[in-house]
């Protein structure tokens, strides 16, 4: 088994955005008992919240289903060493789960979603909260692109 979490500011937008889509990826190939993948915020404020429903939207008209997703904080230590890949959204996303791994044991495991993407080629996956319908989008386009080629590079991982 694997696990993959999925860190943004909020849980709102990004993350549960890109949950979704993983989890949509990993069902397509037959691997929903060998993958689990879930998302996190680094601030707790929506904690318990739906995703944006502008997010919902979005990732509805491309056959994702974010409705059963509720935001969460992070959890320092049990989410770094529990999850295999922990990706993070943007820089400061990146640094403050770092700060997170006060010990640096988990540093390995810590590395931005973007770093997955073979299409596009960006530092981060932009937080689209106060942005237009195209901004939604992009994300999406982004999370689509690293997502199909870490399913790739999980599944080598689970046949290795």
């Amino acid at each position: 088994m694997k696990k993959v979490l999925f860190v943004c500011l909020g849980n709102i937008c990004r993350s549960p955005a890109a949950e979704g889509v993983f989890r949509d990826m990993v069902r397509q190939a037959g691997l929903e008992g060998k993958i689990k993948v879930d998302s996190a915020g680094t601030g707790g404020w929506h904690e318990g919240d739906s995703p944006d429903g502008r997010m919902i939207q979005h990732a509805r008209q491309r056959g994702y289903d974010l409705s059963d997703l509720e935001a969460r904080q992070i959890r320092a230590p049990e989410d770094l060493s529990e999850y295999d890949y922990i990706l993070t959204m943007d820089s400061s996303n990146l640094r403050n789960v770092l700060a997170l791994d006060v010990k640096k044991e988990h540093h390995h495991k810590v590395k931005p979603l973007v770093s997955f993407c073979r299409i596009h080629s960006v530092q981060e996956v932009p937080d689209p909260y106060y942005r237009e319908a195209d901004g939604f989008e992009h994300v999406l386009d982004l999370i689509e692109d690293a997502c199909r080629e870490l399913l790739q590079h999980v599944k080598k991982e689970l046949s290795a």
